[in-house]
């Protein structure tokens, strides 16, 4: 009997609620979709709830979450989880920050990807911070994808018990009422240092040679650094050791990519892949089906819903479903030529209305040769909610439903 593969394809942010718009349905509901509704109509459908209550509803929880890790056990911060892709190394008691470079304007966080700044700009620019803020061996500067930078506090009486606020959290919010806090008193210096770095990077970057282009060219800067996410080195099981089977993860995300690294997957990097609506969705479906050769798993994951619903742009988001459906979700029903199990899903809801993540439960469908289809005909939050699987309380749940050959 040949060995059953496993895709789990995820579309960030991919799930919504009613948008006036578009007449009190989602845009899950409104896409032309014609692959997934397949899967849908083909296999079992129900609702996940992937984020706890008491968590942040991030990526970083949420996939974490899907890969059959408990969160609340093994979730140590999104920095660490991006330190791991970018191949930087920690030590038991260093800090791992994620460093957005924001678009801070006239006192108010305006933007928190400085309307989404390119690699070579970012690199620019923190590796101005780096060199004005940054102590070798104890703080230190690392340019990622994009606005996606990181910040690690080293060898220093430095803790990871303060409160800062994600920036996709706080647009329109001013500065001064969303500085990274205290939770404990040992902490107080931590925040006084990440608070001090935070307003000197504005004076920093604010007259360098990339943002002044950036102004000239009607985009906004990336005039301010905004440290979130932070925490220490996780230390969890693979899926090997829980599941039995070897995986692989493409992402444009180092969030996700970190997951992947940790749960013992091979991190596949595709050329064009962004993060962004113009990713390379082809490319994806290309290197995950020469990947499942080599693996029993791989885990697919776009970002674009996701930078649609924090834009509160419901025609984007459409789109980038869209496209998820036709140019990645299609390529890979035809290139496949063995026996799959497919899954696909949200890890959270960015709904339009709010413009960022919330902890609402997401629809998934999974279609196997092994799983009774039910009566679904459509994937799409209200049609799962009829599914077979009914609802799930907790994400580790959705691992043992869809690994069903093992």
């Amino acid at each position: 009997m040949t060995q059953m593969k496993y895709l789990l394809i995820i579309g960030d942010g991919m799930a919504d609620y009613p948008v006036e718009a578009l007449n009190g349905k989602t845009p899950l509901e409104v896409a032309d979709k014609p692959n997934m509704d397949e899967l849908a109509s083909e296999g079992c459908s129900g609702i996940l709830r992937t984020i706890p209550e008491d968590m942040g509803a991030g990526s970083d929880v949420a996939n974490l979450s899907i890969l059959g890790y408990d969160p609340k056990k093994w979730y140590t911060g999104r920095g660490p989880l991006e330190a791991a892709t970018r191949g930087i190394h920690l030590g038991k008691e260093d800090i791992a920050f994620r460093c957005n470079l924001i678009t801070e304007e006239n006192g108010v966080l305006l933007d928190y990807s400085a309307d989404h700044i390119t690699s070579d700009e970012a690199r620019e620019l923190m590796k101005c911070v780096d060199d004005s803020l940054g102590k070798p061996n104890e703080i230190d500067f690392h340019a990622g994808v994009s606005y996606r930078n990181l910040l690690i506090l080293r060898n220093g009486p430095y803790s990871d018990d303060v409160m800062c606020t994600p920036p996709h959290d706080a647009l329109g919010v001013k500065i001064s009422e969303t500085l990274p806090k205290a939770k404990t008193p040992a902490a107080e210096f931590t925040v006084a240092t990440l608070n001090r770095m935070i307003l000197d990077s504005k004076r920093i970057l604010e007259g360098h040679p990339v943002n002044v282009n950036r102004v000239a060219l009607g985009k906004r800067p990336g005039n301010m650094i905004w440290p979130w996410g932070q925490g220490k080195k996780p230390s969890m099981p693979t899926l090997q050791e829980k599941y039995g089977i070897s995986g692989a993860v493409i992402s444009a995300v180092d969030v996700v990519k970190g997951v992947g690294i940790y749960a013992g997957m091979e991190v596949v990097n595709v050329p064009g892949a962004t993060g962004f609506y113009d990713t390379n969705y082809e490319g994806k479906a290309d290197y995950a089906l020469e990947a499942l050769k080599k693996h029993d798993m791989v885990l697919i994951h776009v970002e674009a819903p996701d930078e649609a619903g924090h834009y509160g742009d419901h025609e984007q988001k459409i789109r980038t479903i869209e496209d998820l459906d036709r140019r990645l979700l299609g390529r890979l029903l035809e290139g496949l030529d063995q026996e799959c199990t497919i899954a696909v899903l949200p890890d959270h809801a960015t709904p339009i209305k709010v413009r960022t993540h919330t902890k609402d439960p997401v629809p998934f469908t999974i279609c196997s040769p092994l799983i009774e289809p039910d009566d679904v005909k459509c994937f799409d939050e209200v049609s799962a909610r009829k599914g077979g699987f009914g609802f799930l309380e907790r994400g580790e749940l959705f691992m043992p439903l869809f690994i069903v050959a093992k």
